[in-house]
C-alpha cells in the first residue's frame, strides 16, 4: 500500500551537510535543489553568485513549498564563505570532474563530522577559485557518451551517496 506524506518516518536530526551553489541560475534547478535539501534533511543551502528569485513561478512549482522551511541564505562572496566554514571544521567537497577527482561512491563519509558540498553552475561548473579551496574533488561515474549531467540530478546522486554512509550517525 502506498503511504501518504504524513505516514513516512522522518529523521529528526539534520545531516551535518551544507550545500554551496556556485552561481546556479536555472530556476527549475534551484527549486529542485530546495526539494532535495528537504528530502535528505540537510542543514542548509548557501546560494552564491546571482541572487535567487523566490517569486519565480517555475522555482515555486519545482520546489513545492520547500523553500519556505529549508534553511538557506544568499552570500555574495563564495570564497569567504568557504573559508569561514572550513574554520568551523567543515570538510569541503566539490562535485566536479577534475584530474584528481575521486568517484563519489568510493569514499566513506562516516568519520567526517561536518561536510560542505559545492555544486557548480549549469554551464561552467565550479569556479577554479572554489576548486582550490576544496579538500576533495568528487565525480559521479558515468558510462555513456556525455561527460556531465544536470546539476540537480547530480546533486541528488551526491546527496544519496553521502547520506547513505552517514545513516549510522543519524540512527545513534
Amino acid at each position: 500500500m502506498q503511504l501518504a506524506h504524513l505516514d513516512h518516518s522522518k529523521i529528526k536530526n539534520k545531516f551535518p551537510l551544507v550545500i554551496l551553489t556556485d552561481n546556479i541560475i536555472g530556476e527549475a534547478n534551484i527549486g529542485s535543489i530546495f526539494r532535495l535539501a528537504d528530502a535528505f534533511n540537510i542543514e542548509k543551502i548557501i546560494f552564491t553568485g546571482s541572487p535567487i528569485n523566490l517569486n519565480s513561478n517555475r522555482l515555486k512549482k519545482t520546489a513545492r513549498s520547500t523553500f519556505k522551511y529549508v534553511d538557506f541564505e544568499y552570500i555574495e562572496n563564495a570564497p569567504a564563505a568557504l573559508r569561514s566554514y572550513k574554520k568551523e571544521g567543515y570538510k569541503v567537497l566539490a562535485l566536479e570532474i577534475t584530474s584528481d577527482s575521486l568517484s563519489i561512491d568510493s569514499l566513506n563519509y562516516q568519520n567526517k563530522s561536518k561536510l560542505l558540498l559545492i555544486i557548480g553552475n549549469e554551464r561552467n561548473g565550479i569556479s577554479p577559485e572554489l576548486l582550490k579551496l576544496s579538500d576533495k574533488n568528487l565525480h559521479i561515474r558515468m558510462f555513456g557518451e556525455n561527460s556531465s549531467m544536470n546539476v540537480a540530478q547530480a546533486t541528488g546522486i551526491a546527496l544519496y551517496e553521502i547520506t547513505k554512509t552517514l545513516l549510522p550517525f543519524q540512527e545513534k
